[in-house]
C-alpha cells in the first residue's frame, strides 16, 4: 500500500497521534477503575477479575496484527499502527463501559 515519496511523515504523524490517543484511553480507563476499587463509583461484578483477564488477547491481536503487518512488507509505521488498533479498539470499549452510569 505504497503511496509514493513525501507519505510517510503524516502517516509516522498519524501514527504517533494513534499512540498519544491508546496513552489518553489507557489514563481514562485507569483513572475510572481507581476510582471503583477505592469505592468512588461501583464497581461491576467481575470487573477486578476482566482487568487482568482482557490483557493477554488484547496484547496477542496487536502482536499477530503487527507481525502480519511486517510479513506483508508494509512500512514501520503501517506496522505500528496495525500494532495499535486492537489496542485502541480495547482501550475506546473500556473507556465507552467505564463511564457508562450504572
Amino acid at each position: 500500500m505504497s503511496r509514493g515519496p513525501g507519505h510517510l511523515p503524516l502517516s509516522a504523524y498519524a501514527t504517533a497521534l494513534e499512540a498519544a490517543f491508546l496513552m489518553q484511553e489507557a489514563a481514562s480507563v485507569w483513572a475510572l477503575r481507581a476510582a471503583a476499587l477505592s469505592g468512588l463509583r461501583p464497581l461491576a461484578p467481575g470487573e477486578a477479575l476482566r482487568m487482568v483477564a482482557e490483557k493477554p488477547p488484547a496484547f496477542a491481536a496487536s502482536a499477530h496484527a503487527a507481525l502480519d503487518a511486517a510479513l506483508r512488507g508494509r512500512r514501520a509505521d503501517e506496522v505500528m499502527a496495525a500494532a495499535l488498533r486492537p489496542l485502541r479498539r480495547e482501550a475506546r470499549a473500556n473507556v465507552a463501559r467505564l463511564s457508562r452510569t450504572p
